[in-house]
């Protein structure tokens, strides 16, 4: 009996070091077979198969003992492994104890044209107010017919909408008008960020509200303690201005103005008011403080650029970039440039590549949504070929609208402004992968 069970655990083990040993052989022939198979492509062609890798032949370590409970975050967080990729700030764009001031997106980690929301890029002008929902009231008056105060539930009694736009400061690489000054796309392009907010169209509440004939402008009026005001020409409020409470299927965080905001479709992000407790209608303009001591554009001939709202056709390689470098690629290896592409005035048509900073361009490719005022994704496959490359893009809208070059902005804005540059960014590849902020002049 004993000899008989002897037997049979002897033949167990045999079986069981006979099929990890035909499990071993199997992944070696298996890897050979793969780098046979890659060696006639082109993107892993250089890529080495292990039939050993300890990350594939061994027990990993999470999968030999039980996750987290499910309880463990009411609120779902990224994972730890992912602790770059979050929002950054710098003392050069903050008033210097962090109330004025704004958090950077690392738009260079996003995926599609959706921002999450604990990444969505922040611009507050006196920290972030906290706000009791249950406290909120809007006030809408002036020449409207019938003036009210709305409750945060009343104001979500009308019917809402869900749309997706991006949101930009006007500011985003405002700094660099006279030269690079991060080699950081997160510093120099990450003053926005994309989302799908829900909420109300303004000309619904009209309306109900009935809005007066000689009724041209509307102020919108923050509730934070820098109680930002700006104004809005009546044609942009009568077309797709939102009073939104949701973003990306959940409230709005209290960085995005928390319980409600104003959104104006790819308009500058200042006039997308947080926190909004108030919208007047008038005749004229109100010439709030941020639409005449900030917010205007000083021109070489003297002249102030006010009330200009839509930001420009832009575009950036978000893929390489100074934080995305090509030091691991090997000449020969296919890689994917990647980019976003935005425009204030409607729908990105295209977009093309430079490899040799403007002398001559390519067509990229257009993928996933294409949307009227939201970001774009742009992509182009490229064969490495190990050498210096001046990298660009440039993007057109279907307003007729192309991005420029830094020459021919400078040219009618000069080189003081603040807002609304759009001209060309180029990274510099060197001739080992590494990629650099630089600006192309001549």
């Amino acid at each position: 009996m004993n000899d008989k069970n002897s037997q049979k655990n002897l033949e167990s083990s045999s079986n069981d070091i006979e099929y990890k040993l035909d499990r071993r052989d199997f992944f070696r022939k298996s890897a050979a077979l793969s780098a046979t198979a890659l060696a006639g492509t082109s993107i892993f062609a250089g890529t080495k198969a292990m039939a050993d890798d300890p990350a594939i032949m061994n027990d990993v370590p999470w999968g030999i003992k039980f996750g987290d409970p499910v309880t463990k975050n009411r609120y779902g967080m990224p994972s730890e492994y992912e602790h770059n990729n979050i929002r950054r700030n710098t003392k050069l764009l903050s008033s210097g104890n962090w109330y004025a001031s704004i958090a950077m997106c690392p738009i260079h980690e996003s995926e599609g044209i959706i921002t999450p929301n604990g990444l969505f890029f922040s611009r507050c002008h006196g920290g972030v107010a906290q706000v009791d929902p249950n406290e909120y009231r809007l006030m809408i008056h002036g020449l409207v017919e019938k003036p009210i105060v709305l409750t945060l539930d009343q104001l979500k009694r009308y019917p809402s909408v869900s749309r997706i736009h991006f949101i930009e400061c006007p500011a985003n690489g405002g700094p660099e008008w006279k030269g690079p000054q991060f080699n950081s796309i997160q510093f120099a392009r990450g003053m926005m960020s994309s989302a799908q907010w829900t909420g109300v169209y303004i000309k619904t509440i009209l309306e109900d509200l009935g809005l007066k004939p000689e009724a041209l402008w509307m102020l919108a009026e923050g509730s934070d303690n820098s109680e930002m005001g700006r104004t809005v020409p009546i044609d942009k409020v009568l077309d797709d201005a939102m009073i939104v409470w949701g973003q990306n299927g959940e409230a709005l965080r209290p960085e995005q103005g928390y319980p409600v905001r104003l959104l104006l479709p790819g308009w500058e992000g200042n006039l997308c008011v947080k926190w909004l407790k108030r919208l007047e209608f008038s005749n004229e303009p109100f010439y709030a403080k941020e639409e005449t001591a900030k917010y205007t554009a000083l021109k070489p001939d003297g002249k102030a650029v006010q009330h200009f709202y839509a930001n420009e056709v832009n575009s950036v390689i978000t893929s390489p970039c100074p934080e995305k470098p090509w030091t691991d690629l090997k000449k020969g290896d296919l890689v994917e440039i990647e980019g976003l592409a935005w425009s204030g005035y409607g729908t990105i048509t295209g977009v093309d590549i430079t490899f040799d900073g403007g002398k001559s361009w390519t067509e990229a490719n257009l993928k996933g949504l294409v949307l009227p005022k939201s970001w774009t994704r742009f992509s182009f496959m490229y064969k490495y070929e190990g050498k210096p490359l001046v990298l660009g893009s440039r993007a057109m809208d279907d307003a007729g609208r192309m991005q420029p070059t830094i020459a021919q902005e400078v040219a009618v804005m000069g080189v003081e402004s603040v807002y609304h540059r759009n001209a060309i960014t180029t990274w510099e590849v060197t001739a080992n992968g590494e990629v650099n902020n630089v600006q192309v002049r001549s």
